[in-house]
C-alpha cells in the first residue's frame, strides 16, 4: 500500500483528542494498563504496520493498523505526580486502542 493510500485510511489526525480504550485484555497487549482510559492528543502518525498483538502469536498481523504518537499530561496519569504541572509523556499507541476523546 502506498504512503498516500495509508494516510487516507487512518482514523485520527494530528491534533485530534483521543482516549485510550480501557477494555480488558489477556495475553500480549501493546497498550499499557496505566494509560487505559486516559485522554491525550495525537502528535504524530507513524504509518501502518502489521499488528504486533497478532504477530506475537505467529499470526500474519493483517490487516495493518495505524500507529500514532499520543501526548498525555503526566498529572492526569499519576495523581500524586510531583514534577512540573506541564510535564507530558508521549506514547506510541495502535489505532485499535484509540477512541475519540469523550467517548465512553
Amino acid at each position: 500500500m502506498s504512503r498516500t493510500a495509508s494516510a487516507r485510511a487512518q482514523r485520527f489526525n494530528i491534533g485530534d483528542r483521543v482516549r485510550i480504550d480501557s477494555r480488558p485484555s489477556a495475553g500480549h497487549c501493546r497498550s499499557p494498563s496505566y494509560l487505559r482510559g486516559q485522554e491525550g492528543t495525537v502528535t504524530a502518525i507513524h504509518g501502518r504496520f502489521r499488528n504486533p498483538e497478532q504477530l506475537a502469536y505467529m499470526k500474519p498481523g493483517l490487516p495493518e493498523v495505524t500507529l500514532y504518537k499520543v501526548r498525555l499530561q503526566q498529572t492526569h496519569i499519576w495523581q500524586e505526580y510531583a514534577g512540573f504541572s506541564g510535564d507530558e509523556i508521549e506514547v506510541d499507541i495502535y489505532e485499535h486502542w484509540l477512541l475519540p476523546a469523550g467517548h465512553a
